[in-house]
């Protein structure tokens, strides 16, 4: 038994292995295609992340927890968003995940369970918002309707989410590749075939999921959508308030037009107002 128990172990290792391997691979492959910047810092929080002694204020009674896309580390997702939103006001938090992304989107959403709990205990808020890219922004709501997350999210910002998968092919290569998260989020996939069951978006959170139509990933653009009720869920594409807007998937977390939406959902009562009219600006 003990020997039996010592192989499932040494497999368990190897694939884990072969996972992290094969998606840093993959990584840079999609580097060299220009569809993603390299990763650094695995490990290291963004600025204005992560001060446990942090305390939420009224004005921002909630603290907010970062989720990085696919093959990202935190720091590199949310190295421009990250400290806007501190500067703003806010506690913010972010966490690296599920072997860079890789792992199935349920183990990545236990995760984010158990990382929101411990945000939580040490903030004493009794809810937290969520703004996640990509990845990051559809695999919380697998946590807000099967892992209880429904009590304790208060608002759900999605940037570029990819809520109903993506038909781009590089996704079925990457899933290939040992990477479980990649074919999670195909389009039609079983996991998303259950996360977008009716109810596609459980009462609790405020739900926005921020667009572009430029979106390289994400394909088509509209999946990123939600369907729900207004009163709690707001689809926003950056281009029907600024036409000229260019941002791409992998921009979108650095794209100033984004961070307004952000900032305009986090800071009201529902999710984004959909007549908000941003100021026009460039990804940069």
């Amino acid at each position: 038994m003990v020997e039996h128990e010592r192989d499932i172990m040494r497999a368990r290792r190897t694939r884990r292995t072969a996972r992290l391997l094969l998606a840093a691979a993959a990584t840079a492959a999609l580097c060299a295609l220009g569809l993603m910047a390299p990763a650094s810092a695995a490990g290291t929080p963004p600025p204005g992340a992560n001060d446990w002694s942090c305390k939420p204020d009224s004005a921002h009674p909630q603290p907010v927890v970062l989720v990085n896309g696919t093959f990202k580390t935190s720091y590199e997702n949310w190295l421009t968003l990250s400290p806007a939103l501190a500067n703003a006001g806010y506690c913010v938090f972010s966490f690296d995940y599920g072997d860079l992304e890789t792992a199935p989107i349920p183990d990545s959403a236990a995760e984010l369970r158990d990382f929101v709990n411990a945000v939580l205990g040490a903030t004493g808020a009794k809810k937290a918002d969520i703004v996640g890219h990509s990845q990051g922004g559809m695999m919380p709501r697998y946590y807000v309707k099967f892992l209880g997350g429904a009590t304790k999210v208060d608002d759900l910002v999605g940037i570029v989410p990819s809520n109903h998968g993506t038909t781009n092919p590089l996704a079925l290569v990457a899933g290939a590749t040992l990477c479980p998260s990649c074919v999670d989020q195909t389009a039609g996939s079983g996991l998303l075939q259950k996360l977008n069951s009716a109810p596609e978006t459980p009462v609790g959170p405020d739900y926005t999921a921020i667009a572009t139509k430029y979106d390289e990933v994400v394909l088509p653009y509209t999946s990123s959508f939600l369907s729900g009720p207004a009163s709690y869920v707001t689809n926003v594409l950056l281009q029907d308030r600024c036409p000229l807007d260019l941002t791409e998937h992998d921009q979108a977390p650095k794209s100033p037009l984004v961070q307004q939406w952000v900032l305009n959902a986090l800071g009201r009562s529902g999710p984004a107002d959909p007549a908000f009219g941003p100021r026009c600006v460039s990804a940069g």
